[in-house]
């Protein structure tokens, strides 16, 4: 194939911060992708309708002229989340999940749960409602090794959780292991859905020290062994419409990536579609792609299918070494690199 025209996809997990840092990024994501599920950690939290109500405001605001996106909001849960929010978050609209961040598991989660018996009541109107739980799956035990704390979450906290919920929606976000897609495709009852990043179809944990510590691929969760990235590229191509694209495009600031305590996240908004046609085609499954990309994650939040379309091209490009970032850049996944497929009109 030398071209592929998919409908136009949307992105299921994504970090468009606020302030001046959202104008510099939004762009980016405007031009790939229709939608996007948008990650609520910023500072301080989106707890409240009301905060999403400005944040929702504030990104159609950031928009420029002529370009479409529709951003879908997101609660973050915390200790103290009333019940009643979540029944006003439904009735907004715009509000399509909520988000669920171990207290201290990655960027801005120092505000989230501490222990999930604190939100039985608002689970339960979560369940009673049809509210998606999105789920950052790593449990915070500093004694449990960091590449093992995906399958720790699963065991200690998920599989619990979904026995007393088993109507509850839930979707187990940026997915890096074999243990954590086995999960999914064991399940039967389809209220459960996974995302997948580029980033952890294309790499291993290999990457972060070839040749040096690389910290533009430290991510949370961490990249971790070739068996697990292969289970994941399996899983994502498989066609089974548990699996959907995320991107979790995390923009952080140069300097607060290279620093003696750098913060995790990749960031690939501006050329997240070409990563996943680059992992797709690497695995012989270009023709699963659009499956991944455009239907499975609409079906799963009960959002209609674009109509649109993008078109792909096999075509040499080389990535630019940074990009304009507030008063400062920003350094894309792979940059400086050449990749191997360009998003026409991009």
């Amino acid at each position: 194939m030398q071209t592929i025209t998919i409908t136009r996809p949307d992105d299921w997990h994504l970090h468009l911060r606020d302030g001046a840092a959202l104008t510099f990024v939004l762009p980016h994501t405007a031009r790939q992708f229709a939608r996007a599920i948008v990650m609520p950690n910023l500072k301080p939290p989106v707890t409240t309708v009301e905060l999403a109500t400005a944040y929702r405001q504030r990104i159609l605001a950031a928009l420029p002229n002529g370009m479409k996106f529709q951003p879908l909001m997101t609660l973050y849960l915390t200790d103290n989340t009333a019940p009643d929010e979540i029944r006003k978050a439904k009735d907004s609209g715009f509000i399509h999940g909520v988000k669920l961040y171990p207290a201290g598991a990655t960027t801005n989660s120092d505000a989230g749960v501490t222990n999930l018996k604190h939100c039985w009541k608002t689970l339960e109107v979560m369940q009673q409602v049809g509210m998606p739980l999105l789920i950052h799956g790593e449990v915070t035990d500093s004694a449990i090794d960091l590449f093992d704390r995906e399958k720790a979450f699963i065991d200690q906290q998920l599989i619990p959780l979904r026995a007393a919920f088993p109507e509850l929606r839930v979707v187990f976000e940026h997915i890096t292991t074999k243990d954590a897609a086995d999960y999914v495709r064991s399940d039967t009852s389809k209220k459960l859905g996974a995302t997948i990043t580029a980033h952890h179809l294309l790499y291993n944990r290999n990457a972060i020290f070839l040749g040096g510590v690389r910290p533009h691929y430290y991510c949370l969760p961490v990249l971790k062994r070739e068996k697990h990235r292969l289970a994941l590229v399996e899983a994502a191509t498989s066609g089974d419409a548990r699996f959907f694209l995320g991107t979790d495009s995390a923009p952080h600031a140069k300097g607060a990536k290279e620093t003696a305590c750098g913060c995790a996240g990749c960031y690939t908004a501006l050329h997240a579609l070409e990563l996943y046609a680059e992992a797709f085609d690497a695995a012989g499954k270009l023709d699963k792609l659009e499956a991944f990309a455009s239907f499975h994650g609409p079906d799963f939040y009960r959002l209609p299918r674009n109509t649109e379309h993008v078109t792909l091209k096999r075509e040499t490009w080389k990535l630019p070494d940074e990009l304009p970032f507030m008063d400062t850049t920003i350094i894309p996944l792979r940059a400086g690199e050449v990749l191997q497929w360009k998003l026409r009109g991009n």
